[in-house]
């Protein structure tokens, strides 16, 4: 299979697998919002970050490592699978006996018991890391969804039923407990490799040393991308932080379906590439400025219908997030292009760069807050914003000499499509202003959806934008086989 072919098919499955799977769960999550109301999400915003703590050290950066070594051996595999339990097993216990500092901090006794039984994922998570790492290796996505169906389904189906029995919080956290337990499962039943527990320190201090600073950064990333959640949830209600945990949660599915589809294809690809800086350059030119040219406009027109979407899917309780949606959606839009420029550290193998510049960024994310937090929770939303565009400009300017294209000329290929998105925008938000309660919400949806794509597609077929005539040849090629 060509390298386009390769590409093309492995975006296809990663995209149907993250639209499909994560968008069953997306819309159970949406039907216990409406029926479990803010408060409840706020008590999942109040742990997240330390579930997103230990999902990361269960697998420490070494997936990644296995992912980009050549000719990986039994031993590599068993002594990241050893390396992986230790890890997690370590952090689990920690968080167990912690977990009733943490419910006082937030003054909120039943987050001991939340803490410690949805810290059970990122265990079970651990026992599978290694299986997904070959297939995603072998870039078999096709795979790895028809094994990710199982545990969803599974999930779903539980968080509905306790949901439904109005169990709380309870719903939502044993969704993705029993979704994490079946596809640990599945992929130990599909995978014809087994630990051998033959430990190598020779192979752990190679994969470690190479995970171990893409583990600090994911800490670091992860620890400030929930630190808002940690402020909001001190500082203001448990409502209010379940306001601004929806709406990040809504504003990050639609960017990253398509950010971590572009990803998992992507990393393997680029990485398998290293020895080619050329190739290299030319293929993520051509990734990033597709995937932008879907983001974009895609962010920029939920930003424009977002009060009459929350009405409709969520119900008039959940309004008073559509503030907080709206101002996030503006720094989605550069969502894939950190994800990517942050993958080319990864596969030159720069990992302490990797690291240095997550510890420069969180530290502006530190100031940014200080700065804000006594402008309220929208203040807050804003800070982030402004961080995100920092954050990005640093990405850029490093990673520029790796892949020979410099962030000013990342910026200019990205400028038509940020001009049309927001011009789509200003049409269709002060078109929504005009009409005023004229039109139903579901009319408005409509409506605006469709004068989003008119008005985006009309204006880059008029100045013959190269990512649609690369979308549509690509299309045009997989009528044709």
């Amino acid at each position: 299979m060509s390298l386009r072919n390769k590409t093309v098919s492995g975006l296809i499955w990663t995209v149907m697998d993250s639209m499909v799977l994560r968008g069953l769960s997306f819309l159970a999550t949406i039907l216990l919002a409406r029926w479990l109301g803010p408060a409840q999400f706020g008590l999942i915003g109040m742990i997240a970050v330390f579930i997103a703590i230990g999902t990361n050290i269960a697998d420490s950066g070494m997936s990644a490592s296995l992912i980009r070594t050549k000719d990986a051996e039994e031993a590599d595999y068993s002594t990241v699978f050893i390396l992986n339990l230790v890890l997690s097993s370590t952090f689990y216990l920690l968080i167990f006996f912690a977990a009733p500092y943490i419910a006082a901090f937030y003054h909120q006794p039943i987050v001991t018991k939340l803490i410690r039984i949805y810290g059970l994922t990122f265990m079970i998570s651990a026992f599978s890391a290694v299986q997904l790492a070959i297939l995603e290796s072998q870039m078999k996505f096709k795979q790895i969804m028809k094994q990710n169906m199982p545990g969803t389904l599974a999930g779903v189906f539980t968080g509905i039923f306790l949901g439904y029995l109005d169990c709380g919080a309870w719903s939502i956290i044993f969704m993705y407990l029993t979704t994490q337990l079946v596809q640990s499962a599945v992929l130990w039943w599909r995978s014809s490799w087994r630990p051998s527990f033959s430990y190598s320190k020779e192979k752990a201090k190679y994969h470690f040393g190479f995970g171990y600073k893409l583990m600090l950064s994911g800490l670091l990333n992860t620890i400030f991308q929930n630190i808002y959640n940690i402020v909001v949830g001190r500082l203001y209600t448990v409502k209010e932080l379940g306001y601004f945990e929806r709406s990040r949660a809504f504003n990050d599915y639609p960017v990253s379906i398509i950010t971590t589809a572009m990803n998992r294809v992507s990393y393997p690809l680029l990485a398998g590439l290293q020895g080619d800086k050329q190739l290299i350059s030319a293929v993520y030119r051509k990734i990033m400025r597709l995937t932008f040219f879907i983001t974009c406009p895609l962010m920029f027109g939920a930003a424009a219908i977002a009060r009459p979407l929350f009405h409709i899917v969520l119900g008039e309780q959940w309004l008073p997030a559509v503030p907080y949606f709206q101002v996030l959606c503006l720094a989605s839009i550069f969502y894939p292009i950190h994800a990517f420029n942050l993958n080319v550290f990864k596969v030159y193998g720069r990992s302490e760069l990797f690291l240095k510049l997550e510890i420069v960024k969180k530290s502006i994310i530190v100031i940014g807050l200080f700065a804000s937090f006594r402008f309220g929770v929208i203040g807050l939303v804003w800070s982030s914003v402004i961080c995100n565009y920092l954050a990005l400009f640093i990405n850029t300017y490093y990673s520029a000499d790796m892949i020979n294209y410099p962030s000013k000329q990342q910026f200019l290929d990205m400028l038509p499509t940020i001009l049309i998105s927001g011009l789509m925008f200003l049409l269709v938000y002060f078109t929504f202003r005009w009409q005023g309660a004229s039109f139903s919400p579901l009319a408005q949806i409509l409506s605006g959806i469709t004068l989003c794509i008119f008005i985006y597609l009309g204006f880059n077929k008029l100045i013959h934008a190269e990512p649609l005539s690369y979308l549509v040849e690509t299309i045009k090629r997989r009528k044709l086989r």
